[in-house]
């Protein structure tokens, strides 16, 4: 009996507590679903979230998660995972075949030669000892340009050609020195050109490598634009680097053959998710292509991908392209928090979070999402009237959660979805 009457105590004890937990609970999730409800600022819009208990491996909040958003730039997530799935420690530079003083090349996508925010490769170093250098790209499979670009970003930087060995990040550089313009690399030399039309920057012709600036409109004092990609143009910007000629030729890349090694994968993991760079997560496909099939082609590398390593997504992602400049890829919500998941447990801590970009830190995030403690580790996507943000949160109690949070069709700026989007986090990074 004085068993029964113990036992009724504690319950009448902890009720109260166990009550009062439950309604915290509730009123946490409450206060989530009136920041996120349609009478907020998200009800004018397509809005799709995902929180996910990485620990407890549990859902904790979801809203629209089953729908299908275009991802923008949370697209290089796929690739990064895929990258880190597939490949080893260091880019693969190239494959060759050598014969006596004459060596054949072929590109693997690797894209360091001369591009200024990565380590650089030895190079003249390798070709000192050949007289004669063979560029061959009958191993190139794909297009330059990716399914669903936009056709008037050509001119952009954001929008460098995809090719299989590229040079100087396949981007023209033009500097402006009171009004005094030149461009590099030098075979561009006396293919820039004024011109009359009132042009705010370089831009190129759509269908040559002529460029075009105007000295009354132009006060930019330095422009990157991307040129037209071609072997023969490959092997003219090579030769003039290496100092002896390069010749195209069409040679099928022989089962026997070598390959150069080139730099640590880290360095480019880095700069493609911290500055959201679309050249090197197109080229970063390209190299998985390159290691799987020995040849370039990215629609063939992303069935394979889907098929061995993402077939146990929630939602089949329609995948496209390596940087997600494309509208035609397609991603739920629970199917980007589950591929965040799987980075999360084949990756140490320590390289995860320091590879993505940090709120208030660096990277795409340097500006936003600001803490005494950094609390949001994640990737952006942005392109017009589409803002995504996917990875990592750490709440003020100690835990982390997968999250993404998706927003598609708004008819303002994109930085009014971040302003809004910071306080749904900063309310979950407090409350849960």
């Amino acid at each position: 009996m004085a068993r029964k009457h113990c036992l009724l105590f504690f319950l009448l004890l902890v009720s109260p507590l166990f009550l009062f937990g439950q309604s915290t609970v509730s009123e946490r999730y409450k206060g989530l679903d009136q920041l996120l409800d349609e009478d907020s600022f998200f009800g004018n819009h397509l809005t799709g979230v995902m929180l996910y208990d990485l620990d407890e491996q549990t859902v904790q909040y979801e809203k629209n998660s089953h729908l299908y958003f275009i991802p923008a730039s949370t697209t290089k997530l796929f690739t990064f995972f895929a990258g880190y799935v597939v490949l080893n420690d260091s880019t693969s530079l190239f494959r060759y075949v050598p014969n006596g003083n004459e060596v054949t090349i072929w590109g693997t996508g690797d894209p360091s030669w001369k591009y200024e925010v990565l380590p650089q490769p030895e190079l003249e170093g390798f070709f000192k000892k050949f007289d004669k250098i063979y560029f061959s790209d009958e191993n190139w499979k794909d297009t330059p340009m990716g399914y669903g670009w936009q056709w008037d970003d050509y001119y952009y930087s954001y929008a460098a050609e995809r090719s299989p060995f590229p040079i100087y990040g396949n981007l023209a550089k033009v500097k402006n020195i009171r009004q005094n313009f030149s461009i590099s690399p030098g075979y561009f030399e006396n293919k820039l050109k004024p011109t009359n039309r009132p042009l705010k920057k370089v831009e190129r012709d759509p269908h040559t490598n002529l460029f075009y600036y105007n000295p009354s409109t132009c006060t930019l004092r330095e422009s990157k634009v991307p040129f037209l990609t071609s072997p023969e143009i490959f092997s003219l910007l090579a030769s003039q680097e290496l100092g002896k000629e390069v010749i195209p030729v069409k040679k099928v890349l022989p089962e026997e053959h070598y390959i150069l090694k080139g730099i640590p994968l880290r360095a480019l993991y880095k700069e493609m998710l911290q500055e959201s760079d679309n050249f090197l997560a197109e080229q970063l496909l390209l190299m998985i292509s390159d290691q799987i099939f020995k040849e370039l082609d990215i629609t063939q590398t992303i069935d394979f991908l889907k098929k061995n390593f993402l077939s146990d997504l929630p939602d089949e992602p329609q995948w496209v392209d390596g940087s997600g400049l494309s509208r035609h890829n397609l991603i739920t919500p629970r199917s980007m928090v589950a591929l965040i998941e799987k980075i999360y447990r084949v990756m140490p801590d320590n390289l995860l979070f320091d590879l993505l970009p940090r709120g208030g830190v660096n990277g795409t995030l340097e500006n936003s999402y600001k803490s005494s403690s950094p609390y949001i580790f994640a990737k952006t996507g942005t392109m017009s009237n589409n803002h995504a943000l996917a990875g990592f949160i750490k709440t003020d109690s100690g835990k982390l959660y997968a999250f993404a949070f998706m927003n598609n069709n708004y008819p303002y700026k994109a930085t009014q979805v971040r302003k809004e989007m910071e306080k749904v986090l900063q309310y979950i990074r407090d409350n849960f």
